[in-house]
This record gives structure tokens, C-alpha cells and sequence, in this order.
């Protein structure tokens, strides 16, 4: 190396801030600097381009990472960099990035307020559709491919529109009461609200670093943000995603929490949130713009949840355990425990009626199961066997079938059909032998239904509810979740809230 180059890479290693001096060398963090600093931030916080965080980074394997820096991101910003720089080099990088910093970012009033983004104050936009359609039984399509959502038409089952997203959308979107706005949330902190009438971007902020869902009041007045870090609840008017308040999340000792997920829950008129660290889960009310809170004790960590249709009750899971945990929501108290094979997934869960009463089923990561519980009782009632761990199930209150994915594992192409009386799966499905299919969503009817192929050459492909069979594939780039107006704003006993 010669000695303008040293010169060169020792002055920018000194603008590195004190939080990422723990890198393997300060070439690396020089090689940052000089190539990712200005669309990730020169603290890995993120800006045009996400957050470079081990929390934030999660979904994306080392390899992957690594790729992506070599070949560039198709249909992003992200450029390739193999030309400019050597193997060894992309490789620090990306060991770089999932080093954590030294001391833990901060994120708190000043940033959120800082980033609010208000490109159409409410009100300033018409209040017709642009386009025609029913469009309460529009679908939002995710392709986590290139980062973009379709608009699609429920009716026809043709795209209406094509727009771009943030980087990583998860935990699903969320409509308004009237389904006219709908808001997103990334990985990364942001909050989109976008307006489905005049197909454009209303507002944005962004809550936190590393953000785990959002939710909307049943009044359509707050929306509040979940974050993993920092360890907060944030609260927002949903008009103009105006910040109201920011809720340290911590126990009594002091100890603070990362936040597992948060649900509206529309009869009792308050957010339910789930602690990730610590073992309690809140009701939070909101009063003149600030939340009240409101602890339950758990028995365990809830990584996941899920609710009775009449919000009585919450049924938690810690992600490492094989149990259940139903918790009554006006008392606080653990009333059942229920015994399941591996890990569920109770954020996907789905009820409907059963021989006179109300039955919940749930897959799990780690088992190649369903199990059926009696909610009456919080009894298994059965155990139905699939051929290998699930991710998602969906039903619709019209519709004679559940239907739940084989997510993990080698027949990640197959998707069950079971028929919610005799509880048995009727019909397996590999519509792309060799391609993951999953998630599932029902029209506003319960007469058809999407499934995606998660493939960057994918598709959603339009059943027959009833028949089963397959009407048309439209092409997407790697299309995950679905998300059908009505559904959703309506409380679908068939699809997640």
C-alpha cells in the first residue's frame, strides 16, 4: 500500500464514530465509510438505504449479504461493487455490518421528529378514487423481490397499480376503518401511510432503528409502532403520523424489554403488546394523546400471539418452548396452559365453528403439525399431521377449507387443504414443484383465494375456493403476504389481524 492510500484510508477511519470502533480493522470501517456511508448512514443507522445492524439484519444469511454487495440489488439503489472492490473486501464488509456496535444506537424524540415526512397533509388530497374498482375487496400485494407492493383488483384479479415500498415490510399492513389509507412498517423503523384513493404517499416517519409491526386503533385515530430497538412503544396520530408519545419499555426493576408484536383490539378500545425480555404483556390505552398502561404478569416470554374473536382472551407462546398460554385480558391471569409439539405460530392462527363451538388451529415452525383446540375448554382436541413445519393459515368464514403451507423444510412447494368439519386435509397441492408456496388469502366472499410462489420469477395464483382448482397466475417478483381490504377491516375469522 502506498502512502497517500494509508493517509487516505487512516482519515476516514477517524470519522468513524466511537460505537463502531469495534471492528476487525480499521481498513474495514474506512471501506464502509467511503462506500456505504451515504445511503446507510456513517452510523449504520440507515437513510435512503436500511439500517446495517445485526438486529436489523436477521432475515439475511452472511452469504446473502455478501452477494448483494458483489452483485448489486436489482430494481434498488443498491449498486454492485464487484468491479470496484476485491473478494476480501466485500467479505470485511459484510462481517462488518453484522458486527454489533460498541455502544447501542439511540433513536428518540429529536430523530423521530426529524424524519416525518409529509407530503400530503390529511385533507389535501380528493376524496374519490382515481381508478374504478370495489374497493373493499382490493388485495395489497407484498414482492419482497424488489421491494415493491401491487395493488390489485379482487374482482377482476387484475393489478391495478405498482408502487415501490421500504426495505423490508413486516409484520403485515394495516388499513384505516374506512379502508381509504393503508400503513406499512419496515425492519428498519418506518412507518408509511399511503393513500389507496390517489395512489400516493401521504406520510412517513420513522419510529426506531429496528421495528417490529404497527398497529391501528379501532377509531382509525392512533397508530403505534412495536420496536425491538431501541425498547420503546411509540404512539402517533394516524391523520399525520404527528408523533404523540414515546412509552419506555421496563418493568418495575428498571429492566427494559424489546417488544414482541402489538394488536388493536377493537372491542375493548386499546392496543395489546407482548415483551419480548421481560415476562408481561400490557393493555395500553390511549387518553388526550398519551397511553395509559396497563401490566399483566405472564408465565413466560411471548414471542407470539393470538386473540379470541371477542378479545377476552390472549393465547401467548415463547418461540423456544412447546406450550402455550392463555391469558384472561380482564383479569390478567394465566387460566390454561396448552401442551403443542414445536413451536407455534399463533400470529397465523385461525378460528371457525365446529360442531356447535369455536375451534382455533395453529402450524408450528418446528413440527410438521396443525393443532386444533377446543375454545371452550383450551383443550387439543387434535393433532393433524402435515408433511413438514408451517408458516401461515387461512381461511375465510365462507369457505369450507383452512389452508396451511409446509414452509420449512423439503416439501416447502406443497400447501394443504383441510376441511374444517371432518378436520382432515383433503387435497395437497405443488402448484411450482420446486418453489416454496405459501400464504393465502380469500376475497372479500370467501369465493376465491392467492397464493403466492415465492419466487423471483413467482406468482399469486387465483383458486377456486370452492372447487379447489386453479383459475389464473399473475407474475410477481418473489410475492409474499396478501391482504385484502375487507378482510382485514372487518376482522376476517380467517386471516390474521
Amino acid at each position: 500500500m502506498n502512502r497517500k492510500n494509508a493517509l487516505l484510508i487512516l482519515a476516514a477511519s477517524l470519522l468513524i464514530p466511537a460505537s463502531l470502533q469495534a471492528s476487525p480493522a480499521p481498513e474495514t470501517g474506512a471501506l464502509y465509510q467511503q462506500h456505504c456511508a451515504s445511503c446507510h448512514g456513517s452510523d449504520r443507522l440507515g437513510g435512503m438505504g436500511p439500517a446495517l445492524l445485526p438486529e436489523n439484519l436477521s432475515r439475511l444469511k452472511k452469504p446473502e449479504a455478501e452477494n448483494t454487495i458483489r452483485n448489486g440489488r436489482p430494481a434498488t439503489q443498491m449498486p454492485a461493487f464487484n468491479d470496484i472492490l476485491g473478494s476480501e473486501s466485500i467479505t470485511a464488509l459484510a462481517d462488518y455490518i453484522y458486527r454489533p456496535p460498541a455502544n447501542t444506537p439511540t433513536w428518540g424524540r429529536a430523530d423521530i421528529l426529524d424524519s416525518h415526512l409529509l407530503p400530503h397533509p390529511q385533507g389535501t388530497l380528493p376524496d374519490q378514487p382515481v381508478y374504478q374498482a370495489d374497493m373493499m375487496n382490493l388485495f395489497l400485494v407484498v414482492e419482497i423481490g424488489d421491494h415493491q407492493v401491487t395493488l390489485l383488483d379482487g374482482d377482476k384479479m387484475e393489478p391495478i397499480h405498482r408502487f415501490p415500498s421500504r426495505y423490508a415490510l413486516h409484520g403485515g399492513p394495516k388499513y384505516s376503518p374506512d379502508g381509504r389509507y393503508v400503513y406499512f412498517g419496515s425492519r428498519d423503523g418506518w412507518i408509511t401511510k399511503y393513500d389507496l384513493y390517489n395512489l400516493k404517499v401521504v406520510a412517513e416517519v420513522r419510529a426506531g432503528i429496528n421495528m417490529r409491526n404497527i398497529a391501528v386503533s379501532a377509531d382509525g385515530n392512533y397508530v403505534m409502532a412495536a420496536n425491538y430497538l431501541p425498547h420503546t412503544l411509540v404512539l402517533f396520530g394516524a391523520d399525520n403520523l404527528e408523533l404523540m408519545d414515546i412509552i419506555p419499555v421496563e418493568n418495575d426493576a428498571g429492566e427494559s424489554s424489546r417488544v414482541s408484536a402489538v394488536y388493536a383490539a377493537p372491542p375493548r378500545d386499546s392496543f395489546i403488546a407482548a415483551l419480548k425480555d421481560i415476562p408481561e404483556a400490557w393493555e395500553i390505552n390511549v387518553e388526550d394523546g398519551e397511553a395509559k398502561i396497563r401490566r399483566m404478569q405472564t408465565d413466560t416470554w411471548l414471542d407470539d400471539f393470538f386473540f379470541d374473536p371477542g378479545y377476552e382472551h390472549l393465547i401467548g407462546a415463547a418461540r423456544d418452548g412447546k406450550h402455550g398460554y392463555v391469558i384472561n385480558l380482564d383479569t390478567g391471569n394465566t387460566i390454561a396452559e396448552l401442551p403443542l409439539p414445536g413451536m407455534p405460530h399463533l400470529g397465523s392462527g385461525i378460528t371457525w365453528e365446529y360442531q356447535g363451538k369455536r375451534v382455533m388451529a395453529t402450524p408450528h415452525f418446528r413440527t410438521g403439525a396443525v393443532s386444533i383446540i377446543d375454545m371452550d375448554n383450551w383443550e387439543v382436541i387434535k393433532t393433524l399431521e402435515t408433511q413438514g413445519p408451517g408458516f401461515f393459515m387461512r381461511s375465510h368464514e365462507n369457505s369450507r377449507y383452512a389452508w396451511v403451507d409446509v414452509f420449512f423444510g423439503p416439501n416447502k412447494d406443497k400447501v394443504h387443504v383441510i376441511d374444517k368439519q371432518t378436520l382432515e386435509i383433503v387435497k395437497t397441492l405443488q402448484p411450482a414443484p420446486g418453489k416454496v408456496a405459501a400464504h393465502v388469502e380469500f376475497d372479500r366472499y370467501g369465493k376465491k383465494l392467492l397464493l403466492s410462489i415465492w419466487d423471483k420469477d413467482g406468482a399469486v395464483i387465483v383458486y377456486n375456493a370452492d372447487t379447489l382448482e386453479e383459475e389464473k397466475r399473475i407474475p410477481m417478483n418473489k410475492p409474499s403476504g396478501k391482504y385484502n381490504v375487507w378482510n382485514k377491516i372487518n376482522y376476517e375469522e380467517g386471516t390474521s389481524h
